[in-house]
């Protein structure tokens, strides 16, 4: 009987969109409502994602005769109304994540190649589902496990946690046209080690630490002075060797963008980022000559910088990369104009829009890599400016809007609690804000008490708001009381839990706007 209402829940939702929870009836002793695409059947085993008061399990079915089956499974055997089949109530642990991706090779991650593709980072660990849903009617590729190494010291995640969420996710929505895993603003070997060890599979190594922004500025005489400064046996180069390449050289990139760098550019260009090159280098020699059996894929980010990288910069920086044999996929430059945290891009938007357009056939003159919009969350004139070109390759990365669409449920749904978590992010917001670009202004957002539920609500429309509670998810995530519990993470998380379609909802709709502009 349980076998067959499953496989009844299966082939309905084959003919169905959505993925609206299910009830099992009374055929289990406790009341489950199952998510009917995440019913899968491999080797002689069904397993399910359910959920019971609010919580999801994994669910495993078998055969009574086969019950060893259930062996390698961490869980509890739980009552059913019928004895032809033994039933294990799993929890979607790391243990068990492993298992899954054993059973079903659609929940590992893939490389993604050349294709289009959107990061959905996931501050949280309940957003991915939704991120899912989003992507009906778009044909760009999904990053479901993206966290960088900042992100993770902040939340306290590690990276399985990222991993698995996304793993849970992809089986709960049953979706199987493959994703990417990316192990964002990696800065060293030890960095590679951890993410790599969890399965990501996309590589984002951030240089900023050795880019001297300060060349933008410098005379032509510190310049040279700072050319001895240089790892040129990193770089298997030498600066008269690298004056030859680039000296009054001239690149024809056709369709009239012609790169002829003076020896003044040829100088900035190889101060600022000479050594950003040969520290990566390093990482990539080390992950490709340590881990050469598994799949990866580079992306280069130089986005966290303080000066714009200029054309000429970029072609000089691809140019060394693959003069030293590093294959990207991927490459973030600092646009010009501002890319702050959680709100619009700031500039003139036809400027970016011709500046990308080189960027673009800079990649293309290389043989072509994806261009990638760090802190892409709400970049809406951006979207639409490249959807126009169309031309090239995009990857966009997000990650602080999905936390703030979780706190707009909880504004929505508890508005009180939010309150508390406002007043807080106020208080850490100057602490917190270094690390990132933004610009907000603490004299415009004023304390929660002044906010009607309404108001509360109106904030997310707010760029000051949304800055101040974007750069705060850290302390918000991660502070506890004297008695060693979380100030806000559990209210938040068991808020998001109790209101998952109106968290899906906000979520799918708010990305519906970041992806449809490229259409």
């Amino acid at each position: 009987m349980i076998l067959e209402k499953i496989q009844t829940i299966a082939e309905t939702s084959s003919q169905d969109e959505s993925n609206e929870l299910v009830k099992l009836d009374s055929i289990l002793s406790n009341e489950i409502l199952i998510y009917p695409k995440s019913i899968n059947t491999v080797n002689k085993i069904i397993l399910f994602i359910g959920k019971e008061n609010f919580e999801k399990y994994l669910f495993v079915v078998v055969k009574a005769d086969e019950s060893n089956l259930l062996d390698k499974f961490n869980g509890k055997i739980i009552e059913s109304a019928d004895n032809s089949v033994n039933i294990k109530q799993c929890s979607l642990d790391n243990a068990n994540a492993v298992v899954i991706q054993d059973l079903l090779p659609f929940t590992k991650p893939v490389l993604l190649g050349l294709s289009n593709s959107f990061g959905f980072g996931d501050r949280i660990g309940l957003a991915n589902p939704a991120h899912v849903r989003s992507l009906a009617g778009s044909d760009f590729k999904p990053i479901f496990a993206q966290q960088s190494i900042r992100e993770l010291t902040r939340t306290k995640r590690t990276p399985d946690e990222v991993m698995d969420a996304a793993i849970w996710a992809v089986l709960q929505e049953g979706y199987k046209k493959g994703f990417g895993a990316d192990a964002d603003h990696l800065k060293s070997t030890a960095d590679i080690d951890l993410m790599i060890n969890a399965g990501f599979t996309f590589f984002t190594f951030d240089p900023s630490e050795f880019v001297i922004n300060e060349a933008d500025t410098l005379s032509i005489d510190e310049l040279e002075k700072k050319t001895e400064e240089i790892n040129w046996n990193q770089l298997n180069d030498s600066f008269l060797q690298l004056k030859e390449r680039y000296n009054e050289v001239k690149f024809d990139l056709k369709e009239g963008l012609i790169i002829q760098p003076t020896y003044e550019d040829m100088l900035r260009a190889s101060v600022k980022y000479g050594n950003a090159v040969a520290h990566i280098k390093t990482l990539f020699d080390y992950l490709s000559n340590t881990y050469s059996n598994l799949p990866y894929e580079v992306e280069i980010s130089v986005d966290e910088t303080e000066s714009v990288t200029t054309p000429f910069e970029h072609f000089f920086m691809a140019s060394e990369l693959n003069r030293l044999g590093v294959k990207i996929v991927s490459l973030a430059p600092r646009f010009i104009g501002d890319f702050e945290k959680g709100i619009d891009y700031k500039g003139d938007i036809e400027l970016f829009k011709k500046e990308y357009l080189k960027h673009v056939k800079i990649s293309e003159y290389f043989g072509s890599y994806k261009i990638s919009l760090h802190s892409g969350s709400d970049k809406f004139g951006v979207y639409k400016a490249i959807g126009q070109l169309k031309r090239g390759y995009t990857h966009v990365k997000t990650a602080g809007t999905s936390y703030l669409e979780a706190l707009k449920v909880v504004a929505f749904a508890q508005p009180d609690e939010f309150r508390k978590i406002l007043n807080f992010s106020r208080i850490e917001y100057e602490k917190e804000k270094h690390s990132y670009h933004v610009s907000a202004d603490l004299e415009n957002v004023s304390a929660a008490e002044n906010y009607t539920d309404e108001q509360l609500l109106e904030l997310f429309n707010q760029n000051d708001a949304r800055q101040v509670l974007h750069v705060t998810f850290g302390k918000v995530l991660t502070t506890v009381d004297e008695n060693g519990k979380s100030l806000f993470k559990d209210k938040i998380y068991d808020c998001l839990k109790k209101n998952e379609e109106v968290h899906y909802n906000y979520l799918i709709n708010h990305f519906k706007n970041h992806l449809n502009p490229f259409n």
